[in-house]
């Protein structure tokens, strides 16, 4: 393809926790980049999938839930998602059909009102709302100045995501890509295994459990016999490393089980992997855990 004419756009997928944005990146994206849970706040650091079609590469910016933070992680994950925001081509606002305007998306709509930002109205998961209760809502939402187009979709089932995309195509600038064709995300492989497993143990245990934990990846490395991975799990209290390990070391084979299921399919390669769970107190409060993420440690 001649470089004169290629387009190129970042775009921001914004939204309240659990709205769909994970979703909707890995099905525009066409594979799975971004890891998804039923819990709200799984996506802590921004995630980049890669979409390129004909002569346009598009940048999906999967951002954290933006909510009122309290603690460090939570203000450094809305602050990301901001950023994204003003730093984006595009802005994507996705919102929950089933759970309509909460208190999160009024207020995002306020802020984004607020910057002046013209944003992309998303309404997902209308598979779930009937109708007479999704058209009030677009009513609602479309006397808001800010957006410039509205979109229903499920992410879910991918309904009327073609369409979604074939807009965001329609509306990159000209210039140059960023990332090589067949580039599919920006995420080292590293930190990706590191967010499968995080997936994992958002899947395996409950209620606050998940939040209170962090996979990093010790080790990654191809072999002949297929990739061998090592990754350390830190809890914060010597309770939490025992509901992880479980009786007998049942939990954490479930969850080790899991993670190397899928990380065999999405590295189309035989995975060995190796989990050990480690008490930190602190890890929050850790700036190198934050640099990997692409945090700003003082948000």
């Amino acid at each position: 393809m001649e470089i004169n004419n290629q387009h190129f756009a970042f775009v921001a997928i914004l939204g309240a926790p659990n709205a769909g944005k994970s979703t909707l990146v890995n099905r525009l994206v066409g594979s799975k980049v971004s890891i998804v849970s039923p819990k709200v706040q799984t996506t802590r650091s921004r995630i980049r999938g890669i979409l390129v079609e004909d002569n346009t590469e598009l940048v999906l910016v999967d951002t954290p839930g933006i909510f009122k933070p309290s603690r460090r992680l939570d203000r450094a994950m809305v602050a990301s998602a901001w950023t994204e925001a003003d730093e984006s081509d595009l802005r994507v606002l996705i919102v929950d059909s089933e759970k309509g305007i909460d208190k999160n998306t009024r207020s995002i709509i306020d802020n984004l009102k607020k910057n002046k930002q013209k944003v992309i109205l998303v309404l997902n998961k209308i598979d779930l709302v009937k109708k007479d209760k999704l058209l009030p809502l677009i009513a609602e939402l479309n006397k808001q100045p800010i957006f410039t187009e509205t979109f229903l979709i499920s992410a879910e089932t991918g309904e009327n995501t073609d369409e979604l995309k074939k807009y965001l195509i329609s509306r990159a600038p000209k210039g140059l890509w960023m990332f090589p064709e067949d580039q599919l995300s920006d995420l080292p492989n590293r930190l990706f295994a590191a967010e499968i497993t995080r997936e994992k143990l958002f899947m395996h245990l409950q209620q606050e459990l998940p939040y209170t934990l962090a996979v990093e990846t010790t080790l990654f490395q191809e072999q002949k016999n297929g990739i061998r991975i090592e990754q350390t799990i830190y809890v914060e209290r010597t309770g939490q490393r025992s509901i992880i390990l479980g009786k007998n070391g049942s939990m954490i084979k479930k969850i080790g089980a899991a993670a190397r299921f899928e990380l065999s399919k999405l590295l189309d390669a035989p995975v060995h992997l190796f989990l050990f769970v480690k008490v930190k107190e602190n890890w929050q409060e850790d700036p190198a855990q934050y640099r990997d993420w692409g945090l700003d440690f003082n948000a």
